[in-house]
């Protein structure tokens, strides 16, 4: 919900394809706009993501990816899925990372129960990606990791 705060305008989100399938939340996110994206099948997630990208070009849309790909209750990051990033590259755009406190000290995933707590939200710089190509989406995803990492310990007030 928090999301909703920061989201721009003309801004669409990309989820995996089985949260269609969870319910209200499910019927919600759909009738939002999201963009499903099937994970088990390269094939479709890229002929997807191609097409989203013509679109944020000719509409100007902005789109808003997880590029953990699942849910984490770490505490920490989990490694990065590249789709978000050739995305930026092929679009040419900024990624602009956002990155939000941890929510360990207030969530039970074993009862999937929220408590009282506070979620800090930090929209850092963004990262240029014109003049990128493909050969360089390792490398930009490993520097938005590093960068959203470093910050998600200091709001969480974490040693890094």
């Amino acid at each position: 919900l928090g999301l909703m705060e920061v989201l721009p305008d003309d801004c669409v989100q990309v989820g995996k394809k089985e949260l269609m399938y969870a319910g209200t939340v499910g019927l919600i996110i759909y009738l939002g706009g999201v963009i499903f994206i099937n994970r088990k099948s390269t094939t479709s997630a890229k002929m997807v993501m191609a097409e989203v990208a013509k679109t944020m070009a000719t509409d100007n849309v902005k789109v808003w990816v997880y590029p953990e790909g699942t849910r984490n209750c770490t505490g920490d990051l989990l490694p990065f899925k590249k789709g978000a990033f050739h995305l930026a590259v092929q679009a040419q755009v900024p990624v602009i990372p956002v990155v939000y406190s941890s929510f360990t000290t207030f969530y039970n995933p074993k009862k999937n129960l929220f408590t009282s707590g506070t979620i800090k939200v930090e929209v850092l710089p963004p990262i240029e990606t014109k003049g990128l190509t493909s050969d360089d989406v390792s490398d930009l995803t490993d520097r938005c990791f590093h960068i959203m990492r470093e910050t998600l310990f200091r709001l969480s007030g974490r040693p890094s």
